[in-house]
C-alpha cells in the first residue's frame, strides 16, 4: 500500500512541477528574433559630429539590411578622438565604421589585426587601400587629419558598399 501511495506523490508532484513550467514558459517573453541588438546611433552621431576635430563619418542610405549594433565616441589613452560604428551586415557577418586622428598605422593596426596591405580599391570615386589582416580585412583612407577604416568580418564587396555610403 505505501509503495502504490509512493508513486502517486511522485506523479502528482511531477504533474505539479510540469504545470508551473508550462506556463512559465508561456509568459515569459521570447525573443524570436537571432539575438542581434539594433541600436540607434543619431543621437551619438550629433554628438561626435559637435566634439570632434575632423568630419564624422556615417552611413546613408543602406538599406534596413544594415543593422546597426554598437556605437561609441571616445578619446583613446594617447587622447585621439575615436569614432566607432558597428553592424551586423546583410549576409550576417561584422562590419564597423573606425575614425580617428591618431596615425594611420595606429588606426590600423588597433581595428585590422595583423593587417597587410591588399592592393587598393576604388569606392564612389575615392581611393581606399586593402588591407587583410586576422580576422578582420579593411578599406583604409586618410583625409586631412583623419583616418578613415572601414572593417570588419564582411567581405570586401560588403566593405565597399559601407565605405561608399558615408557621408
Amino acid at each position: 500500500m505505501r509503495g502504490r501511495q509512493t508513486v502517486r506523490d511522485m506523479i502528482l508532484s511531477m504533474l505539479a512541477v510540469g504545470f508551473v513550467g508550462f506556463f512559465g514558459y508561456l509568459f515569459i517573453p521570447h525573443s524570436g528574433g537571432d539575438g542581434v541588438h539594433q541600436v540607434d546611433y543619431r543621437v551619438a552621431l550629433a554628438s561626435a559630429k559637435r566634439a570632434a576635430p575632423y568630419p564624422v563619418l556615417a552611413p546613408q542610405g543602406l538599406s534596413g539590411h544594415w543593422r546597426a549594433t554598437s556605437v561609441q565616441y571616445s578619446k583613446d589613452s594617447q587622447g585621439n578622438a575615436v569614432w566607432h560604428l558597428g553592424f551586423v551586415t546583410p549576409s550576417g557577418k561584422y562590419a564597423a565604421v573606425e575614425q580617428s586622428d591618431g596615425s594611420q598605422n595606429t588606426v590600423l593596426a588597433a581595428v585590422v589585426p595583423h593587417g597587410e596591405p591588399d592592393g587598393s580599391a576604388a569606392v564612389a570615386g575615392q581611393d581606399w587601400q586593402r588591407y587583410q589582416g586576422r580576422p578582420y580585412r579593411g578599406l583604409s583612407r586618410q583625409t586631412g587629419s583623419a583616418t578613415t577604416v572601414v572593417t570588419g568580418s564582411a567581405s570586401y564587396d560588403e566593405l565597399a558598399q559601407l565605405a561608399g555610403a558615408l557621408k
